[in-house]
């Protein structure tokens, strides 16, 4: 608990209702906390800002700013449906017209990062402003090989990370988040987690992306694979097939923004060795030929058999062949193949092969995003073949 006050107490905590922003906090670290708090309240003005916070000492211990309590969240590494229904309500409750909501680790985040990710909605200009974060080379791969190509291919939003841990909302992007919301928590699934970008791209929204230099990611509770890899994948899934009428048809990819070069985190460790993820990857091949084959057309499988063959840093998976393969167990997905359980396992050594694909590039001397910029540019290309997949299933099968 801070026993003493670094902000100045020249303004009164009685403000009338009505602040411009809410932030809502994950639970934080008291010296999190305070970082937070301070940069906050150099960055606007004490009448504009309301914050709430599920610690309970924070509004005794910081009287120059406006502090409610909020519910307990249930944020531990991504935003679930319980958290956008609070939101919601506690800006509704309260007459803020724009949110801010802070993750697990937001200490990290510098003051000018919490200021660009609130400006947006502050000054009605974005209905969903998501950060772009400078990460280490081999971090948050599930988004770089996964979401974020199938969010830019599928919606035509280049936001390089689709499942931010913090997010700035107008009022009418987060009413309609938690609409959705109160659908999972109505089907007792409070943990769910809900896409804001496609969201956005649906209602025709308003969506803006910031560079908001390095954060501290935060770990899942259980940072297993095989529990993180099907929950997003299949969740994300969902999300597909139920607005399937709306990525179908074709959109226009925004121009690309140049930002400014950000001083990523430094890897803290070696860089990983593929050796035993290229051996998962054979093990599948041989032991899980009957469910790929049910999944994969004859070319795809012919593709991973060459792949199978490759041996250490010549290791390079196709970008086209990544790209079908995720379209391919889409479209499996949405007509249940096979139990949906299995068919996301069975995707888990086919990420691991594209994640030692990408090691290798880099090791190479390729930029990390220069790959990842391609891997995406190859689900743009290929995703005809998802359209027509997905229309005519059983004649389109290449």
């Amino acid at each position: 608990m801070a026993t003493t006050n670094p902000l100045s107490s020249t303004t009164s905590s009685s403000a009338p209702s009505g602040a411009r922003l809410l932030v809502l906090l994950a639970a934080l670290p008291q010296e999190q906390l305070e970082n937070v708090l301070v940069n906050l309240a150099a960055s606007f003005a004490p009448e504009d800002l309301l914050i709430a916070t599920s610690d309970a000492s924070a509004k005794d211990a910081y009287p120059a700013l406006r502090i409610i309590a909020a519910p307990a969240t249930r944020i531990s590494w991504t935003m679930t449906a319980a958290d956008f229904v609070s939101a919601y309500q506690l800006a509704h409750d309260n007459g803020a017209n724009s949110i801010l909501m802070l993750g697990p680790e937001a200490g990290s985040l510098n003051l000018p990062a919490l200021r660009d990710l609130a400006n947006p909605i502050v000054t009605a200009s974005a209905d969903l402003v998501l950060p772009r974060y400078a990460l280490p080379p081999h971090a948050a791969l599930v988004n770089s090989a996964i979401l974020y190509p199938l969010s830019r291919a599928l919606y035509a939003s280049r936001t390089r990370f689709p499942m931010a841990i913090d997010l700035g909302l107008s009022l009418r992007m987060a009413e309609r988040l938690s609409a959705v919301a109160q659908r999972f928590m109505a089907l007792n699934q409070d943990g769910a987690i809900l896409w804001p970008v496609s969201e956005a791209a649906v209602a025709g929204f308003t969506v803006s992306e910031v560079p908001v230099g390095p954060r501290v990611l935060p770990h899942p509770a259980e940072p297993d694979l095989k529990t993180i890899l099907p929950l997003v994948a299949g969740s994300l899934f969902a999300d597909l097939e139920a607005k399937a009428a709306f990525w179908q048809r074709p959109r226009q990819l925004p121009p690309s923004r140049s930002f400014s070069p950000a001083v990523a985190i430094p890897a803290t460790d070696a860089t990983p060795d593929i050796a035993a993820m290229l051996q998962t990857f054979r093990l599948a091949y041989a032991n899980l030929q009957e469910i790929w084959s049910l999944v994969l057309p004859p070319n795809s499988l012919l593709g991973l058999k060459r792949l199978s063959l490759t041996d250490g840093a010549a290791f390079r998976m196709p970008d086209a062949l990544w790209a079908r393969t995720i379209f391919d167990f889409l479209l499996a997905y949405r007509l249940r193949t096979i139990n949906r359980g299995h068919l996301l396992g069975a995707l888990i050594p086919l990420y691991l092969a594209w994640v030692a694909s990408h090691i290798n590039c880099t090791a190479s001397g390729v930029e990390p995003e220069h790959h990842i910029e391609a891997v995406a540019a190859a689900f743009e290309i290929e995703k005809p073949y998802l359209v027509s997949r997905w229309r005519w299933p059983d004649r389109f099968n290449p």
